[in-house]
């Protein structure tokens, strides 16, 4: 962020990262929103996100596949965005390995 308070979600994007990474963009009392990027990575196969928080999700560059424990899956190209209510439990199932995915989360309760 410069001095005048402006950012830019897409300066300093990772190359190759090991894991995906998480970037806190804001955090106050009810809310935080996080940048999340990805390249080919998804969530740790032996669990769920099971979240005491909401997530309003976006996808704003790649793309990735968000599955549920109930069997369904969910593609979501740049633009799309989805609402996972608290206690849904998700995991990414799927990114783009070709580029890297620019995620936009807000998390709030």
């Amino acid at each position: 962020m410069d001095e005048s308070g402006v950012a830019n979600i897409f300066d300093n994007l990772p190359e190759q990262a090991k894991d995906e990474v998480f970037d806190d963009l804001l955090r106050a009392e009810s809310v935080r929103i996080e940048r999340i990027v990805s390249q080919g990575h998804t969530s740790p196969e032996e669990g769920w996100y099971d979240q005491d928080e909401h997530e309003w999700v976006m996808v704003l560059r790649g793309g990735g596949r968000i599955a549920f424990d109930d069997g369904s899956e969910i593609a979501l190209k740049p633009g799309d965005y989805l609402h996972i209510p608290a206690h849904r439990r998700h995991r990414v199932s799927w990114t783009d390995p070709s580029q890297p995915t620019v995620w936009l989360a807000v998390f709030h309760r």
